[in-house]
């Protein structure tokens, strides 16, 4: 007997315009988006994957948009519900979450060797890739889940899981944006949201990009075929789960990553589940509509050429809001396209330009499956964006800026001449290489962990993060991005000499040996102040004479 439609049942959460919350079905959270403020999850990788989900629904409902036209027409009439409600209903045999011949999301023919507990399909919990701080959950004896949320955690598996190694099918495969940063504009309501995200797909590629629930399940003796790859280390062969490429956004929004069966208690909540490789992304469309790109020059490891390639943005070891110039439209167009597309459609209705963006997703560093940390942050989208200026080209200056002057304050990631061309660096080179016996060799590694405990490095990112969020809602199109750009210059030379008069004032208790090397490495901070002069002279003249 079908059990839990997703259609009708309460699982996606939700936060109504008045503040309320609830859970809804694909249908109500469809036909009521005007009503939604968003959807809400402490899961920031759930969040994604919902809207990813949702969006692939509307694009086969729809059966568009296929042009900017059909887009613009959309954005000015809302989401038509009888096209969604008569796509649901003709669909609805495969929405049952546990059904013997099309459970959602997951192969039917699948017997597992080995039972698993739920807790392998949340990253938060899933022992494979380690244990999280403050995760308590027992994998041994971890309890029951709703269907609820299993099929949050199904979703956001299938969108994030990272390559673990060998299973009972095949190798696992990374899924095709797992490590990369999703953004999502936000618009006034869901609705807006959705509509901001649906960029236009060709009529011909439209009609074959076919969601995983359409189609009929794959078989096991497909999940088993392996697929032949050379190890550049080992010259030989290895097998690999079988992969494919996508056929469009609506395949590649819902690719089964993972081969997945539930088992159901009488409760109809679950314990366990059967868990293995799914199908292997083969590269293959031009780019995920979610994610922001950049230009790196790699070296080829065969010809030893030196070659540019594009690369998905990644979230890395420091704030997101240093590379937020990735998220901004230009005639690269490496930004993501759902901002573009938001951009365009919100040139003639300033009003509904999206009140921000959301950026989600997580770090890990391939080939370990070891998460380091999942990510939600939000930010402003300036209104300037609206206008011909090249926003993105300004706010890369200013944090070309901030990251220039953080670099006289400490860099360690150039190697050591670099590092003792800052004054922490030089601080430290000095204050090490003296003890009672006269001086000694001081390496990188110990100047780098000495920085480390150094509160003004961290403190002067802190603060320029905290006045960058303002300068964005300050963006206009009405303001003079001179004004903007000699406002920042001023927050860089104040919150930079403000950290180093911090480290200062530690250090000054200390003995004659510290102070000297305290003032002898002054140098980089100083002169960084005096060019950070220089620049803002040169705006305010222009200010006056306007």
């Amino acid at each position: 007997m079908s059990r839990f439609n997703l259609i009708d049942e309460k699982w996606i959460p939700v936060r109504f315009l008045d503040g309320t919350r609830d859970e809804l079905g694909i249908h109500d959270t469809l036909l009521r988006a005007k009503k939604i403020a968003t959807i809400e999850d402490p899961s920031p990788l759930v969040v994604a994957a919902l809207h990813r989900f949702l969006l692939a629904v509307l694009y086969r409902a729809l059966e568009g948009p296929t042009d900017i036209n059909q887009a613009k027409t959309l954005f000015k009439e809302g989401l038509p519900s009888e096209k969604i409600t008569t796509y649901l209903e003709k669909w609805r045999d495969r929405f049952w979450l546990f059904d013997e011949e099309y459970p959602f999301g997951q192969i039917p023919t699948f017997a597992p060797n080995t039972w698993r507990a739920w807790t392998a399909l949340a990253a938060e919990h899933n022992a494979d890739n380690a244990k999280v701080l403050f995760d308590h959950v027992d994998t041994t004896a971890s309890g029951s889940i709703k269907p609820a949320t299993a099929v949050r955690w199904l979703l956001a598996t299938q969108t994030f899981a990272v390559s673990a190694g060998k299973s009972e099918i095949a190798h696992t495969g990374t899924a095709p944006s797992a490590g990369s940063v999703m953004a999502i504009p936000v618009g006034l309501n869901l609705c807006d949201t959705l509509l901001f995200c649906l960029v236009p797909q060709n009529q011909a590629v439209m009609q074959a990009d076919i969601p995983m629930w359409e189609k009929e399940p794959e078989t096991m003796v497909y999940l088993k075929t392996a697929t032949k790859l050379l190890d550049k280390k080992s010259g030989k062969e290895k097998d690999r789960a079988v992969e494919r490429g996508a056929t469009g956004f609506v395949d590649l929004f819902t690719w089964r990553t993972r081969s997945i069966l539930f088992k159901e208690l009488p409760s109809s909540e679950i314990t366990e589940l059967g868990f293995a490789s799914g199908v292997g992304y083969k590269e293959s469309l031009d780019y995920d509509p979610m994610l922001g790109y950049e230009i790196r020059e790699i070296t080829d490891k065969e010809t030893k050429n030196k070659l540019k390639k594009r690369f998905t943005v990644q979230f890395k070891d420091k704030g997101f809001w240093r590379d937020f110039d990735s998220l901004l439209p230009d005639d690269t167009r490496l930004a993501p396209r759902v901002i573009e597309h938001a951009v365009m459609l919100t040139r003639v209705d300033r009003k509904r330009l999206p009140r921000g963006v959301m950026i989600l997703g997580q770090r890990y560093f391939p080939p370990r499956p070891n998460i380091a940390f999942w990510r939600k942050e939000y930010f402003v989208l300036p209104e300037a964006i609206l206008g011909n200026r090249d926003i993105r080209h300004d706010i890369r200056v200013m944090l070309i800026e901030a990251e220039d002057a953080g670099k006289s304050l400490w860099n360690g990631d150039d190697g050591i001449k670099t590092c003792l061309a800052s004054s922490i660096g030089s601080f430290a080179k000095a204050l090490l290489s003296h003890d009672t016996t006269g001086t000694r060799d001081v390496q990188l590694s110990d100047i780098k962990r000495f920085a480390q405990s150094v509160n003004a490095v961290p403190w002067y990112w802190s603060t320029l993060e905290f006045r960058f969020h303002e300068i964005l809602g300050n963006y206009t199109l009405e303001q003079d991005p001179d004004d903007i750009l000699c406002q920042w210059l001023k927050t860089v030379r104040d919150t930079l000499m403000s950290a180093w008069a911090q480290h200062s004032a530690s250090v000054s208790t200390g003995d004659a040996w510290a102070i000297r090397a305290l003032v002898k490495a002054e140098g980089p901070v100083r002169r960084k102040f005096k060019e950070l002069n220089d620049e803002i002279l040169k705006l305010e003249p222009q200010k006056e004479e306007a």
